[in-house]
């Protein structure tokens, strides 16, 4: 037993009648979509087409939603269905950027994520989907999709069908018959600014050259899908490179030539436990249900790269404050022992969150396999920032030679990976929104910015009091900077839709 759909584009008549089913079935808020209708039209006056697809949930066999979801709401269950549990979910909305079809929503009412379950109360009593029983040319059919007997097994077996976005490897189980091939693929047709019958909520993205749309073929209608991951991500991307930065620097502070005292031995511990407490703070601000963050410990996914790397940095809390203690309490050997151990855990708390965006199948500029090694570097800068505000024991100035030339690697941070993911259309398109957004730019020009002033501030300036206000200054336009590129990043990867 296998569910799934196909979706008889022969017969579509662009109704929305499965639409309007759906969300009277299923109580959809309005503004969101379990499913939903899109028209391309197609051709030049007088011979043009209008085309129909209907778009929802692929109930994938390789699902990427359930394995980001870090509380398990999201299933996949023995009849191939993929289905959503509300009362567990917890609003994270990391499901929504594994998808790579736009199925997900966040119910902004309930705090919790809903897609298309295949209306699993009415088939768990033998009942078909709201949106096929209301289908008034029977376009919509559903049923077990493996037993060639049946009519959906019939029709895949011996009718042409194509699927959308197989080079995900997520294995869809809905089919279309006769749908228009540039309505499946996101991009491939112009985007006005307006739809038939609406405005749209934010202006088309642009189309990079070399990936110019054929002429006369227009998206006329489609649906807006919100970006759902804001100020909390961007930030905490900040916050944890600071902290992890902090304490990449602690074992290494005597090396690279701070001063042996009150600073040295307590500064990277405090500020970044500070920090790490900032992260969390944002993490758990940022889910829809902040009340059941619990379940992240309690319940976990642990295929879930959001409960490993919670478990990160419930290390390196228990590393950092251990340390922290152990210095208090006079046991110097102990501490600097704990902070050489910390230090992978320092750089895997920077890094982890490369392997999370890995499992965001949907967003296709954040698949970048250098981003570990980029993450980690800007927590280096960042610790190499706040050592320059610690006393130094001699002039070689180490530290403010490492921000620069981590600053420029941060800068220069475009992986060949990323340069061979933006051969497709959504990660160039992506990739181009990214860098001609103001944010992006003016971000890693301030990165350079800051370290060559540190570096000047500390080959030039005599004055202690002068010498550490240009370096704080330099240290916070770093921070700024690195906001700045990481707010852009993440608005960009999530510009380009899916559907």
């Amino acid at each position: 037993m296998g569910y799934g759909f196909v979706i008889d584009q022969r017969k579509c008549i662009g109704c929305h009648a499965c639409t309007v089913a759906c969300k009277a079935e299923n109580e959809v808020p309005l503004g969101d979509f379990r499913t939903w209708v899109k028209y391309t039209e197609k051709g030049a006056y007088p011979d043009v087409k209008r085309h129909f697809t209907v778009l929802r949930c692929n109930h994938c066999d390789d699902a990427p939603c359930v394995q980001i979801c870090q509380v398990s709401a999201l299933e996949k269950r023995p009849d191939a269905i993929v289905d959503l549990n509300r009362d567990q979910c917890i609003g994270c909305a990391g499901c929504m950027q594994a998808c790579p079809y736009d199925a997900i929503f966040i119910n902004e009412d309930k705090g919790t994520a809903e897609k298309c379950h295949y209306c699993a109360h009415r088939t768990e009593i033998g009942l078909e989907p709201a949106c096929v029983v209301v289908c008034p040319e029977q376009a919509i059919v559903a049923g077990d999709a493996d037993d060639q007997d049946s009519e959906i097994g019939s029709l895949i077996a011996t009718e042409e069908t194509s699927q959308r976005k197989l080079e995900k490897g997520t294995k869809p189980r809905v089919w279309y018959i006769d749908a228009l091939e540039e309505s499946l693929v996101p991009g491939s047709a112009a985007e006005p600014s307006a739809y038939l019958w609406s405005d749209r909520r934010e202006p088309p993205p642009e189309v990079p050259p070399g990936f110019d749309v054929p002429e006369h073929l227009i998206t006329t209608l489609d649906v807006h899908h919100k970006q759902h991951w804001g100020w909390h991500v961007w930030t905490y991307l900040v916050t944890k490179n600071i902290a992890a930065g902090a304490m990449i620097l602690a074992p290494l502070a005597a090396v690279l030539g701070l001063s042996a005292g009150g600073a040295r031995d307590y500064v990277p511990e405090i500020v970044g436990l500070l920090f790490w407490a900032i992260t969390n703070y944002l993490l758990v601000a940022d889910l829809g249900r902040p009340e059941r963050f619990w379940k992240i410990m309690l319940q976990p996914n642990t295929k879930s790269w959001l409960v490993k790397g919670a478990w990160v940095l419930m290390g390196y809390f228990i590393l950092t404050a251990g340390s922290l203690v152990c210095r208090l309490a006079g046991f110097e050997g102990l501490a600097d022992n704990l902070r050489w151990v910390n230090l992978p855990v320092a750089i895997m708390t920077a890094g982890y969150s490369a392997f999370l965006f890995g499992q965001c199948k949907g967003r296709d500029l954040w698949l970048e396999r250098g981003l570990f090694l980029q993450l980690s570097i800007r927590a280096a800068l960042m610790g190499a920032m706040i050592g320059m505000l610690m006393p130094q024991e001699n002039g070689d100035h180490i530290l403010g030679r490492a921000s620069f030339w981590l600053a420029i690697a941060a800068a220069v941070g475009i992986s060949w990976e990323r340069q061979r993911l933006a051969k497709g259309k959504a990660a160039a398109m992506s990739e181009a929104i990214l860098h001609e957004s103001f944010r992006s730019q003016a971000g890693m020009i301030l990165l350079v910015v800051a370290a060559v002033v540190a570096q000047l501030s500390l080959s030039f300036v005599e004055s202690h009091t002068l010498l550490f206000v240009l370096l704080f200054a330099a240290a916070t336009a770093a921070v700024v900077g690195l906001f700045s590129y990481e707010r852009a990043w993440i608005r960009a990867g999530q510009a380009v839709p899916n559907s």
